[in-house]
Parts: structure tokens; C-alpha cells; sequence
């Protein structure tokens, strides 16, 4: 049995470099199926050796290594099976620098864009490709990907499967499109960034408070297309909210590593060079004009983050105004994450009584979800109702699969108890 320290090294460099090693994988062999395989034979082999042999030096270099060899082995044994490989095999053995992808050299010179235009193939259902692309290029388990798809997880585990059996049994190139492709994958890209974003700063599982580092490669994704499309309203708008977003991120946990909620932040820990960033992106003229439903999404929730941005203290914060931001991307979009924020900001405006009012309608749509009744507590604690605030605690804490989201929510049930004991 592997112990503590290796089993918590080798948990660590899955959880932070499953996607980069993947992408790399891919980059030289453009074989999933043999990729994934090599990966998850490298992963059980690290989890025998290191326990036996201590910890690599560079744990994610040595499973890179190992699957590397794994898919060397596999292409051999087919060469040898078929004798319809054997040039693959010497190219892959003789490339021992930076990967090489076949690109017609009219896109940037980005590895991760272009892994994630692979993924975002016209011929996969878009929610499918940007679930894959999560997946396969940025390392996002597939819980947490179930979770921002607000679907069990054996539901995500199965679209994701899907999507890459078509890959395979459709004969779908990993190879980088040329240019001109870019507009048609856009949508699919953004999303795909977005959602990574949201990963980054609500992590569903694993021990992290906030993932900083897959908020920033979110980030810099959509920095790298925007510079090939520099007026485009959905990039705009959506860089515009993450860098709002981003803002906060040093003053999101305290030195333990604690969850700090937004009214209680030290905001002079905010980045101000990146609110000024994004306030102006989000007065950008290309926002001012018609737009599409996701790139209206984006620039009303980055509305929303300029009223937080902006706002001296917590207590200046113009909750109207926030309420009616929020109408309106519902009225876009009338997701069961945009009604549970509104029911907040209600709350904030209106009190609790009317926050909880405007939650109605969501437990089945957010079944599965801990924010809903995370929500609730609170908000049944304001209004003291007490024991239903405790009922409701205790289910938020059962489905929240995030340690420091967890730790956050026993401490405000412990407070309740010390209310009301």
C-alpha cells in the first residue's frame, strides 16, 4: 500500500498536471486512445514504485516519461501486429525536444490553443467539446466538470466518453485547424475558458479553496485569441469579468488557507491595475452594440463585477443595482446558477425573507448542488429560523465535495449551534 507522503505526491501532480501531460502526450502521438491509456498505466505503476523507490525529483516529468514508453510499446506492438506504423514509431522515438504539431503556420504559436481548437471540433456537440477540452487539455476532473454542467457525474463521465470514442471511431483529426476556423469555434472556446475559470475560483472537489493557477490559464487562453480577434465582444466581455474576478484572488483565503467570503476581504489585497483593466474592457464600444446571447451573458456578469470591483466597502456595495443586473441575465439566460446568485443579491437588497422567496423553484434543477443549500442556511439563519437553517447545513455539508468550501460551512453551522444550542 502506497504511503501517505508518495500517495499524496503522485494525488497532487495528477490533480495539477493530468491536463499538461496529456496535452503533450497528444501534441506527439495524436492517439487518445493510446494517450489515456499511457497515462492511467503510468499513474498505477508511480503509485507501486514510489512507495518502494521515494518520491522523483520531478514526479510529473517522470510519469510524462513512463507514458511516453507505454506509447512507444503500443505503437510497436501494432506496427508488429499490422505493419501499417513503423514511421510513427521512429518519428515519436527521434523527437526528444518541444513537441511538434502539424500546423499550417497561420496561428499562433500556442499550445494550448491549439489543443483546445482540437477539442472544440465542429463535429462534437459544443457542451461536449468544451467538457472534453476541460478534460483532456486543462486536467479538470470529471466531477468538477459534472458539477459546472449541474449533472451527476456518471452523466459528465458518459458524455466525456462519447465525445472521445467519436474522436476515435470517426476518424477526427488531433491536428491544429488553420486560421480562418477560428470563428466557428469561438463560442466553444470561450465557454471553454469560462468554464475553466469558474473551476479555478470554485473548485468542486480536492482540498484547494481557489485553483489560481487554472483561473490564470484561463486567462491567458483568452488573452492568446484575443489577440487574433482584438474586437471581438465575447472575448472582451469575458476577459473583462475574469480579470474583475481575478482581482480578488489574494484576498479570497487567509494565511491557513481558510475561504475569506467577499464582505469580509482586506481590499487593499485586490489588484487594482487588473479592476482598472477590467472596468475598461467592460466599457469597451464593442460592447455597446448588439450582441450575441453568450457575449451579453459575459458583459452583464462583468457589469456585475464592476459594481463589486468598485465599491469602497462592503456595506457601499449598490445591491439594487446588482438585483437588476442580474434580472437581465436571467432574462438572457435562465440558468439555475444565475437564479441562485440573483436569490443573493435579493437577499442583499430586499432581506432574507425575499432571497428566500426567489430560491424557490431551483432544488431541482441544483439537486445535486451545495450551493443551494448553502444558501438557504444562511439565509434561514438570518431570518432565524434556526432549526431549518441547521437542516439545511447539514445537507450543503453531505453533498460539498471541497474541503475548504466544507470546513467553511461546519464553522457556520458550529456558530448556529453556539445561537442556538
Amino acid at each position: 500500500m502506497t504511503d501517505a507522503p508518495a500517495a499524496d505526491a503522485l494525488a497532487t501532480v495528477v490533480r495539477e498536471e493530468w491536463g499538461r501531460l496529456t496535452s503533450l502526450l497528444l501534441a506527439r502521438f495524436r492517439r487518445l486512445d493510446l494517450v489515456e491509456d499511457a497515462l492511467a498505466d503510468a499513474v498505477e505503476t508511480a503509485a507501486r514504485r514510489w512507495d518502494r523507490d521515494g518520491i522523483p525529483d520531478n514526479p510529473g516529468g517522470w510519469l510524462h516519461t513512463a507514458a511516453r514508453r507505454r506509447v512507444l510499446d503500443r505503437l510497436r506492438a501494432e506496427s508488429m501486429a499490422q505493419r501499417k506504423v513503423p514511421l510513427l514509431v521512429v518519428e515519436a522515438e527521434g523527437r526528444e525536444g518541444s513537441p511538434v504539431l502539424a500546423d499550417p503556420g497561420d496561428l499562433v504559436e500556442d499550445d494550448l490553443l491549439r489543443l483546445v481548437l482540437m477539442c472544440t471540433h465542429p463535429a462534437l456537440d459544443p457542451a461536449a467539446a468544451s467538457a472534453l477540452a476541460l478534460r483532456l487539455v486543462l486536467g479538470v476532473s470529471t466531477a468538477d466538470i459534472a458539477r459546472l454542467f449541474l449533472v451527476p457525474e456518471a452523466t459528465m463521465a458518459a458524455r466525456v466518453t462519447r465525445a472521445k470514442r467519436k474522436i476515435v471511431t470517426a476518424g477526427i483529426p488531433f491536428a491544429v485547424p488553420s486560421a480562418d476556423v477560428l470563428p466557428d469555434r469561438l463560442d466553444s472556446v470561450a465557454q471553454t475558458a469560462y468554464l475553466a475559470f469558474t473551476a479555478g475560483y470554485a473548485p468542486g472537489s480536492g482540498p484547494d479553496a481557489v485553483r489560481t493557477g487554472l483561473a490564470g490559464e484561463a486567462i491567458r487562453l483568452v488573452r492568446v485569441v484575443l489577440r487574433l480577434r482584438p474586437d471581438e465582444p465575447v472575448l472582451l466581455a469575458l476577459l473583462a469579468l475574469m480579470l474583475l474576478q481575478h482581482s480578488r484572488r489574494d484576498a479570497r483565503v487567509d494565511a491557513e488557507g481558510a475561504i475569506v467570503l467577499l464582505p469580509d476581504q482586506d481590499r487593499s489585497r485586490w489588484h487594482r491595475d487588473e479592476i482598472d483593466e477590467g472596468v475598461a474592457l467592460a466599457h469597451s464600444p464593442a460592447l455597446s452594440g448588439p450582441l450575441t446571447v453568450q457575449a451579453a451573458g459575459y458583459a452583464v456578469q462583468a457589469a456585475i463585477a464592476v459594481e463589486h470591483a468598485t465599491a469602497p466597502t462592503a456595506d457601499a456595495t449598490r445591491w439594487d443595482v446588482i438585483v437588476a443586473r442580474y434580472d437581465d441575465l436571467v432574462a438572457l439566460a435562465p440558468t439555475p446558477s444565475a437564479r441562485l446568485a440573483r436569490a443573493v443579491a435579493v437577499a442583499e437588497a430586499q432581506g432574507p425573507r425575499a432571497g428566500l422567496a426567489a430560491l424557490a423553484g431551483l432544488d431541482d434543477d441544483l439537486a445535486h448542488s451545495h450551493r443551494l443549500p448553502s444558501v438557504r442556511a444562511e439565509l434561514l439563519a438570518r431570518a432565524d429560523a434556526l432549526a431549518e437553517a441547521d437542516a439545511a447545513y447539514a445537507v450543503a455539508i453531505e453533498r460539498c465535495g471541497n474541503d475548504a468550501e466544507r470546513a467553511l460551512l461546519k464553522e457556520r453551522r458550529a456558530a448556529l449551534h453556539e445561537r442556538h444550542p
